[in-house]
């Protein structure tokens, strides 16, 4: 008879522990996670993955208002996790850098996983 095996730790990642000085970064990951815990918002990262766009685009797309997409766009804003240029008087919308990308990833794969 086997013996069945706990949960395979990766002693590469790079989770803090609580109590050492790493710590100080725990809220702020749960704080990213407050705001991906919106569908509505993963959908516009969705969009942005694919490629930058406009409110009025993103709006288009979801099916939303203008001012909704707005909205949601300022949180994500907020957390670091998309980011604006300006073309004329059009603003256009992106991921923030890699690490977003990666993060919907490795949600994505784990999620698959376990259906």
């Amino acid at each position: 008879m086997e013996i069945p095996r706990h949960h395979e730790h990766d002693a590469n990642h790079k989770l803090p522990l609580p109590g050492q000085e790493e710590e100080k970064y725990i809220q702020p990951m749960a704080d990213i996670f407050k705001v991906l815990s919106d569908p509505t918002r993963i959908r516009i990262l969705a969009l942005l993955a694919h490629e930058e766009m406009c409110v009025t685009c993103i709006a288009e797309g979801l099916n939303m208002t203008h001012s909704a997409i707005s909205h949601q766009l300022r949180l994500l804003r907020s957390a670091n996790l998309v980011k604006f240029s300006k073309e004329g008087k059009e603003v256009i919308y992106s991921l923030d850098d890699i690490h977003v990308l990666r993060l919907f990833d490795q949600a994505l794969d784990h999620v698959k996983h376990k259906m």
